[in-house]
């Protein structure tokens, strides 16, 4: 009884429910934080104070989502998104899983090679968006490919995002009383979650949404035919810009940093001109600031859920009901980091919380280093596909949903959390067990 009465579960329930009936998700957020506030005995008055001054720790990530808007909007301007939906529509052809291929390896790529993170969605997608009802293709496929090259290489890859979110796993587990673990210890650890991400994918892509799925064709402004396609000098200083901005943040560990760079080379080169800019910046805003102010949010309800104390009852409820079987325990620890990830929607921002609890857990519990690797890194990417406050769901919402025919909740989170976060549960537990 403990447990159903533990402000994370109550809080993340009341989040999942709110948000299947379709309240808009910042309501529910606000709504879900002073709920887990409530049964946490926290005063109310007192739980928004906790939750607004939470709001600064995704601080960062909500200045790099509004900078990586404007780059991609610099990129729109100067039509090389157009010209790429263009060459795609011809290599496609017919052929939906071509597209669909497609578009999980620009995912993939957006985590590491061009690190604009969700910023490409909202300008590539929409463009192909006449393309996937010609084909009558299921958008709840597309969702699905983007969130695995959303989340996928960053779990396995130590590249780019995945860089960032394994030496945040490795950081946590030295400042948590396990000083061995080194940066390339991650990737070995989660390559077997890894497979469990492919299948997900698998099943989503060729079973679940393989049958056609109709439309309306909706006029969607910045579509393909309403720009050039053919490939100008601007477009190379265009992919240059992109390039530095990879780099830049690669050098610095600084995402906001590396795209303010990306944008400063295309003004520099001319592929944006002085007047554009105002126009390229507001555009960004409009295209990420829904995103950015659900992040903070999510990171103030986080806060809320560390006041209340829950995280380590929760996971002290779990170490009692374990007994001796690891299978079990590493199953109760990663449905924990569920609960947890599915109510502040960052991968990133779970693994503190986590590893301060696990570590102790899993030694205790008799888990090898590796093995509590993969549980951190699982249970802190668990709920990140599925979450109605997660950018992994957020991103493709934001360019599938251009002409009001794609549902978040129902589109994205749901059919994501199922080809994911299950596979994701069933390998954890694999890789606990046999590392």
């Amino acid at each position: 009884m403990e447990i159903l009465t533990n402000p994370v579960v109550v809080s993340v329930l009341t989040l999942i429910v709110l948000c299947l009936l379709r309240l808009n998700v910042i309501l529910a957020i606000l709504v879900s934080a002073l709920v887990a506030g409530l049964v946490g005995d926290i005063p109310m008055t007192q739980s928004m104070t906790f939750l607004i001054a939470g709001m600064g720790d995704n601080a960062e990530t909500a200045l790099s989502y509004i900078l990586l808007g404007a780059l991609a909007v610099a990129i729109n301007r100067t039509g090389a998104a157009a010209v790429l939906a263009h060459k795609i529509s011809k290599v496609v052809g017919s052929k939906k899983s071509i597209l669909l291929l497609i578009i999980t390896l620009l995912a993939c790529a957006s985590q590491n090679l061009v690190p604009v993170h969700i910023a490409f969605i909202p300008i590539l997608i929409p463009p192909l968006l006449p393309l996937m009802n010609k084909l009558k293709l299921d958008r709840r496929a597309v969702a699905s490919a983007l969130t695995f090259g959303l989340q996928t290489p960053y779990l396995v890859l130590p590249v780019g995002f995945g860089l960032i979110f394994h030496n945040v796993i490795k950081e946590q587990m030295h400042a948590n009383g396990i000083t061995s673990v080194e940066t390339s210890m991650i990737w070995k650890s989660l390559w077997i979650p890894g497979i469990g991400m492919i299948c997900g994918l698998l099943i989503a892509l060729f079973i679940s949404y393989r049958k056609s799925r109709i439309y309306k064709d909706i006029q969607i402004e910045g579509s393909v035919e309403h720009h050039e396609t053919e490939f100008e000098l601007k477009h190379i200083f265009c992919l240059v810009g992109a390039a530095v901005a990879f780099i830049i943040q690669l050098w610095t560990s600084s995402l906001p940093l590396g795209a303010l760079a990306g944008l400063i080379v295309m003004l520099l080169s001319r592929a944006i001109t002085w007047k554009e800019m105002e126009d390229v910046m507001q555009g960004g805003i409009g295209v990420m600031a829904f995103i950015a102010i659900v992040m903070l949010v999510a990171a103030g309800f986080g806060n809320v859920i560390r006041q209340t104390n829950g995280v380590e009852m929760l996971v002290q409820a779990v170490s009692s009901s374990v007994g001796d079987s690891q299978a079990f325990a590493a199953f109760l620890m990663l449905l924990v980091g569920l609960l947890v990830t599915m109510g502040i929607g960052t991968s990133f921002g779970t693994v503190p919380i986590l590893a301060t609890i696990y570590c102790p857990l899993g030694l205790e519990l008799g888990f090898s280093i590796p093995a509590i690797i993969a549980l951190i890194g699982v249970a802190g990417a668990l709920g990140d596909a599925g979450s109605p406050a997660s950018d992994s769901t957020l991103g493709p919402t934001s360019g599938l949903a251009i002409d009001k025919q794609h549902d978040h909740i129902w589109d994205t989170c749901v059919p994501t959390f199922m080809h994911y976060n299950i596979p994701l549960i069933l390998f954890g537990v694999i890789a606990a067990v046999v590392l």
